[in-house]
């Protein structure tokens, strides 16, 4: 397999069923640390010291091994059963239901214009290709970071009509040009599969990505007009953050069931960005998945990651067939982030190579 061999607006819940539909929550065999090849004094002393935390706002750990529930731990009134903004992290899951609309021809390829699926574009945007989307290169005067930016994300969360803010947000380089990070991508890239599947985003979430996981509860933001937030603003439990990445740990594969394509899942999370430069938490960028090379004893560790405000992750980690989710509500600070990248390394640190 790929990665294992390379080391305020209402919430709609989707309610259809799937024929890929797994009967029932789907949990794991359920293991120790011991068995797991981890330092169980070590992640103690880390769940304690989490447990501890004055902020309050560490919300859960979820930690899969070899196929096996390792480690679940959480925090401040927070349970298995708790439903979770993952912020944008969500961007990870709209990029991965692209594939699966590509995988079904229902959307062409990355490379179509956006026009192709989003008629009346401006023509000054008709240029930009699905791939630019998801790689954060649409090339539109958007950036989450700058708040003076005319797409910045505060203006779309002001907007009555989310789409047609979206069309009179000017073009400031060339598309496919430069990285910059912008939730603007990643509505686009759900309107487009909203538009060519004919269904709410969350609707073919439920059918194609959500059934398949046996993720059975789940709420994902609707805003003005008709539109599910494909930028984020979805609400799932840690466990079924952990099942996002057992998903792409196994090339796509979920219980035996092929979900989205190996293909998608390696140009997924390949180094197609580099963004070193202006994310010190990552190096590369794929299709809104993140790479990076963790420094940890002697050597370097590969990981993929989907990443969302507050420090919500879903952490691949294919040499140590090792998934971990991180869920918290530490939203806007300076330190959520950060805690979380801690957390993954005290882990690291605390696993060995088996």
């Amino acid at each position: 397999m790929f990665l294992k061999r390379t080391a305020a607006a209402a919430f709609s819940l989707a309610l259809l069923a799937s024929p890929y539909a797994l009967q029932g929550q789907v949990d794991w065999p359920v293991t120790d640390l011991t068995h797991s090849g981890m330092d169980e004094p070590a992640l103690n002393t880390l769940w304690q010291g989490l447990a501890a935390d004055p902020h309050k706002d560490i919300k859960g750990v979820v930690i899969l091994r070899h196929g096996k529930l390792a480690a679940e731990q959480y925090f401040n009134s927070d349970d298995k059963a708790t439903l979770h903004d993952i912020r944008s992290a969500t961007k990870s899951l709209t990029a991965t239901l692209m594939g699966i609309a590509i995988d079904r021809h229902i959307i062409h390829s990355v490379d179509d214009p956006i026009s192709t699926y989003l008629p009346g574009l401006p023509k000054d945007k008709r240029a930009i290709t699905i791939r630019d989307l998801l790689n954060m290169r649409s090339g539109l005067d958007a950036n989450d970071e700058d708040p003076a930016t005319p797409g910045n994300e505060d203006r779309l969360d002001e907007s009555t009509d989310w789409m047609r803010t979206v069309e009179t947000v000017p073009m400031k380089t060339t598309p496919g040009e430069r990285y910059v990070y912008c939730s603007i991508n990643a509505f686009l890239t759900g309107a487009i599969i909203e538009n060519a599947t004919k269904m709410p985003l969350d609707v073919f979430a439920k059918q194609a990505l959500f059934d398949p996981l046996g993720i059975e509860a789940f709420e994902w933001r609707h805003v003005p007009i008709n539109r599910t937030t494909g930028q984020g603003n979805l609400r799932i439990t840690a466990r079924d953050a952990a099942r996002i990445g057992e998903l792409f740990l196994n090339d796509g594969e979920f219980k035996g069931v092929r979900v989205v394509s190996r293909d998608w899942v390696e140009k997924s999370v390949a180094n197609q960005v580099p963004i070193s430069f202006s994310d010190p938490f990552a190096d590369f960028y794929g299709y809104m998945w993140y790479s990076r090379e963790e420094i940890v004893g002697d050597g370097r560790i590969l990981v993929h990651f989907a990443s969302g405000n507050g420090g919500n992750k879903i952490y691949i980690i294919p040499s140590l067939d090792m998934v971990v989710a991180i869920t918290s509500s530490a939203y806007g600070t300076n330190y959520g982030q950060r805690r979380s990248q801690d957390i993954l390394l005290r882990i690291l640190n605390a696993t060995s190579p088996q």
